[in-house]
């Protein structure tokens, strides 16, 4: 992956990013140039200007609209989609696939098209700019602009011509089986037990995300690893005969995928997070990003699919490989569609996970017999063993070790670091997970709640990391202050992403307020305000930590206070608690 942007101090000009994506991606299922552009010269130009544009490239019916319109903008898109393809025409590559989008900003457009050669694509994105830059110069606007236009997309083309060859795509085409996992929640604990699963069964499991390189179990690279290197990093080691890779929506988007294609896809669900980034600003718009993942899936694989997030269901009209769709809930009219269709889905059926298809049922495993479903307390913990169940049967995983993985996965440090881990410190209960948006915040608290003894309380250690909008960071406040008795404040020093602490400290608290709370201490770290709420706990209470940057040491810090990781048996003995009626 390479990105050109022009240096600070520069001469003004029509680039603002150029980004070589090195595998599937939002536009392409192959490598892609992503030109972000400056077009604010042809927004404000008058329409003979704009039409006289269009003309000279062939777009003779181009209705260009007043200045800083929408119907500008559209009309812009179609001018900068034929700019791309005339100026490969004349470098000599007839036929392009190029594809246009707005952005929030009226004055700038995104062009994309793939490429074979890097050092030809990257000319011919550097030639479309210097066509626009031309178009903005004060010779070109007092002069004939047809001639203007004819001669610098030909000096544009034999500059790409000029260029050697370079080096091609990266993207790989994978010798092991790879499940590729996807989703705004529960990606990485499905992608774990998909992991477990797999191993259970003695494959040599690789693994990429967005905290490193596993292979076994084991970590062999530290840091974010959602892109193409990490798929590249995990393919490329010897040992390796199965790859589970989780892909996140900036590895997408920056990036791309790092393999041309994948034998099962799994999208656990689809919720508003990261929004106002890489130019995606709605639900919708991310959900689209998150279904390059099914879209690049084999025709021979399976689609793994939410049945209950309609835009997670939708994703089966867009990829070739067939339908393997789960929820709770088995009258669900989505599970009818897929079985109709000759598709399969994994459902509870009578407290079991139960697989569904043409020849019937298949009951796996009682839901209380997962370790990670905590009793079947964990509604989100359901659905990641439902994907994951589906995700290890459609890639060839006998049924005998998918249901030994499943019972033999636990939700602790040592299988699943960061998320659901639950302690008993003297007659308390701690709660440690990433919950880093509201779906998550709200999972984390349903589990509280289903541990905390009649008249205890819940108290929240709440933060966030800073590259999240307003209204998101007051709302986890909201929802904090609503359902936890005492809140404390936990920073996430290295994750502010461009804010102050007192930023994100008054947007939470600004939640927190807007229904009562005002009561909320602050503390520098997670750790910190884990440890203030510990000292306020009674018996019964639990005490919940919204944990990303201090996650070791707040274990190191657990162990030295005596706090010991629940188990099963720990864990439904606690819910039996929780209940009036001793009953689970």
């Amino acid at each position: 992956m390479s990105v050109f942007t022009p240096d600070e101090g520069s001469d003004p000009t029509a680039l603002v990013e150029l980004r070589i994506l090195e595998g599937p991606n939002l536009y392409f299922s192959r490598a892609a140039v992503k030109l972000t552009l400056d077009v604010a010269d042809l927004t404000a130009a008058d329409e003979a200007r704009v039409r006289a544009v269009g003309s000279a490239l062939g777009l003779r019916s181009l209705r260009p609209g007043p200045p800083g319109t929408g119907f500008r903008q559209r009309a812009l898109l179609r001018l900068v989609t034929q700019l791309v393809r005339r100026t490969a025409h004349a470098a000599g590559t007839t036929r392009l696939g190029v594809r246009t989008r707005l952005t929030s900003d009226a004055d700038r457009l995104v062009v994309v098209y793939p490429w074979r050669d890097r050092s030809r694509a990257r000319a011919l994105g550097e030639g479309v700019v210097a066509v626009l830059d031309g178009l903005a110069t004060p010779e070109v606007a007092a002069s004939d602009v047809e001639a203007a236009v004819d001669r610098l997309v030909a000096e544009a083309g034999e500059r790409v011509r000029a260029v050697g060859r370079g080096p091609g795509p990266t993207t790989l085409r994978p010798r092991v089986p790879v499940v590729a996992v996807t989703g705004t929640n529960g990606k990485t604990t499905t992608s774990r037990m998909i992991a477990h699963l797999a191993r259970t069964a003695g494959h040599h499991v690789g693994w990429s995300n967005t905290d490193g390189i596993y292979v076994d179990g084991v970590q062999v690279e530290e840091g974010d690893y959602s892109g193409p290197s990490g798929a590249g990093l995990v393919l490329a080691h010897k040992a390796v005969d199965f790859a589970v890779t989780e892909t996140a929506r900036g590895g997408i988007l920056l990036k791309g995928i790092g393999v041309v294609a994948n034998d099962v896809s799994v999208v656990t669900n689809v919720s508003a997070d990261h929004l106002g980034m890489q130019g995606i600003g709605t639900v919708d718009q991310l959900a689209e990003v998150k279904g390059v993942v099914p879209r690049i899936t084999k025709k021979t694989g399976w689609a793994v699919l939410n049945a209950d997030d309609p835009r997670v269901f939708a994703m089966r009209l867009t990829t070739k490989a067939r339908p393997w769709v789960f929820s709770r809930e088995p009258d669900s009219p989505a599970l009818r569609e897929v079985l109709g269709a000759g598709g399969r889905a994994t459902t509870v059926i009578d407290g079991w996970i139960t697989v569904l298809d043409a020849h019937g049922t298949d009951p796996l495993v009682e839901v209380v017999d997962v370790p990670m479903t905590l009793a079947g307390l964990s509604r989100f913990n359901v659905e990641n063993a439902l994907a994951a169940a589906s995700a290890a049967l459609a890639a060839r995983i006998d049924r005998e070790y998918v249901v030994a993985g499943l019972r033999s996965f636990r939700p602790d440090a040592a299988h699943n670091p960061g998320r659901m881990n639950c302690f008993s410190l003297d007659d308390a209960t701690v709660v440690v997970d990433l919950a880093h948006n509201e779906a998550g915040l709200e999972a984390m608290i349903e589990v509280m709640r289903g541990l905390r003894r009649p008249g205890a309380r819940l108290l929240l250690g709440l933060g966030a990391v800073g590259d999240r909008q307003d209204d998101l960071l007051e709302m986890l406040g909201e929802i904090a202050g609503r359902d936890a008795d005492v809140v404390a404040i936990g920073h996430k020093q290295k994750y502010l992403r461009g804010r102050t602490v007192e930023e994100v400290d008054a947007l939470l608290r600004t939640g927190a307020e807007r229904v009562g709370a005002t009561d909320v201490a602050s503390y520098d770290t997670e750790l910190a305000s884990l440890q203030a709420l510990v000292a306020q706990a009674g018996p019964g209470d639990v005490v919940g930590l919204m944990c990303h940057a201090e996650r070791q040491p707040v274990y190191d810090w657990l162990d030295s206070m005596g706090a010991t990781a629940d188990g099963p048996d720990d864990l439904a003995a606690k819910v039996r608690a929780a209940l009036d009626e001793g009953e689970v």
